[in-house]
Order: C-alpha cells, then structure tokens, then sequence
C-alpha cells in the first residue's frame, strides 16, 4: 500500500530576495504544510542536489519533492540547470516547475524540450502569487502520484 507524504521539501531556485520572501510568505498564506528553502542560483542549487559544499548535510539539504525554477539566474541559469537535472538518472524524477517572469515563447518551449514539468508566469500581486502556490500544492501534493522512491529521500544518491 502506497503512502502519501504529508510533508513535501520544496526547493526553490530564484536570485531576488523579495520573490523568495514573497513565496514563503504565499506558501504560509495558503496552508502548505511544506519544507521550503531556497537556492540564489544554479550552481547553488545543484550543489544542494549533490550535496556538496555547504550542503552536505541531509538535514541541510533534503532531497526535494518539488523545484520550483527561475530561469534568469547568475553563475547557471535555471535553462542549464534543468538540463542538467534531466539527464542525471538520480535527479530527473524530481519535478521541476519552472516559475519565471518570462512570458517569450521560446523559453516555454526550450523549457518543455528541457524536461519542465510545468511552465507558470510569476503573477504580478501576492494575492495572485498564493493563489498559484496554492494550486501549486494542491496539485504536486494532493492530485497527482509521485513515485515515492527517490522522492523525499536520498534513494539512488
């Protein structure tokens, strides 16, 4: 019998502070019960999936649930780190929710080519941003199934 995990680690990849602050404060307005941290850029967000540097520690660094990805990031772009993340057999069950300002109709598609499981706009007002955390959650978390193996623990690492 399948369990369902009631506490999902969410990790978010984003270089402005204020929409990092912004989604923890929408994920708290909208009752996720979720592990959330956060990653500056995508060379800190794969060392956080490898485990590496400061992100050694499984307690530190819990293996995700759930990325939520911004595209324009310094040092890797979210574009390469997804790619990279898509053909690591270790990490690609992870789903990767792309969360960007772009609306360009290239990025939707390289991000889809890439392995993007989702493709959403950062909305504009917070009431809009927990609105999409929200359904965020409800989706990842209450609607659809995750493998369990692999996901939420550090299987295959």
């Amino acid at each position: 019998m399948r369990r369902r995990r009631t506490t999902v680690t969410i990790l978010m990849a984003d270089d402005d502070e204020d929409d990092c602050m912004l989604a923890r404060e929408a994920f708290s307005e909208s009752r996720l019960a979720n592990d959330l941290h956060f990653v500056h850029d995508g060379e800190e967000l794969m060392d956080y999936l490898y485990q590496r540097g400061k992100y050694t520690a499984t307690t530190i660094a819990p293996r995700p649930g759930l990325i939520l990805l911004d595209l324009n990031m310094p040092r890797k772009d979210g574009r390469e780190a997804l790619k990279e993340i898509k053909a690591d057999p270790n990490l690609r069950q992870i789903p990767v929710v792309v969360l960007t300002t772009s609306k360009a109709e290239e990025d939707i598609y390289r991000s889809y080519d890439l392995g993007a499981n989702s493709f959403i706009t950062k909305p504009v007002t917070f009431a809009s941003l927990v609105d999409v955390m929200r359904t965020i959650g409800k989706y990842w978390f209450e609607i659809v199934e995750l493998p369990i193996e692999g996901v939420g623990d550090r299987h295959g690492l």
